[in-house]
């Protein structure tokens, strides 16, 4: 009775270590299977949850996004320099930040701010940043720029 201890009569089996019932143990193909399938399934729901993976079709979609919102951030920088360097810009400013939140947009585009320099019409968005940027822009104060500077002000 190999790995077998007879005590007070009894048979009583050894304990045997992890390490050792590790190196006993052998498995069926069914229990490899379901076990390798298992591990597959929990690396998907662990990498796709919290691993931060996407399919294909998300990926390009993402890319897509950063892209329009990447060339709307430029559009509206060119907007904002357009606004500032008109001749009225502080009474255009003073006129968009009396509007609606919701008018604004419209306000710059029709005004021509937003379309880009031989473009046919605005790009998707510019209108609404550009807005934005603009109600936070401070215009510097024209006349006391030029009275600092020595420079006579045509009143």
């Amino acid at each position: 009775m190999a790995g077998e201890a007879v005590r007070e009569g009894k048979l009583m089996t050894e304990k045997k270590s992890l390490s050792r019932r590790w190196d006993e143990y052998r498995p069926s193909k069914a229990a490899l299977g379901w076990t390798s399938a298992g591990c597959v399934a929990a690396a998907l729901i662990v990498g796709f949850t919290w691993g931060g993976w996407v399919t294909g079709g998300t990926a390009e979609e993402m890319a897509r996004r950063a892209a329009l919102d990447a060339q709307a951030e430029v559009a509206a920088a060119v907007c904002v320099h357009q606004f500032a360097k008109a001749e009225d810009a502080r009474a255009q400013l003073a006129s968009l930040k009396d509007l609606s939140s919701y008018r604004r947009s419209r306000f710059v585009e029709d005004g021509g701010w937003a379309t880009m320099p031989g473009a046919q019409r605005p790009l998707r968005n510019v209108g609404g940043l550009c807005a934005q940027r603009l109600i936070d822009l401070e215009l510097p104060e024209v006349a006391a720029t030029a009275e600092t500077e020595g420079t006579p002000v045509a009143h």
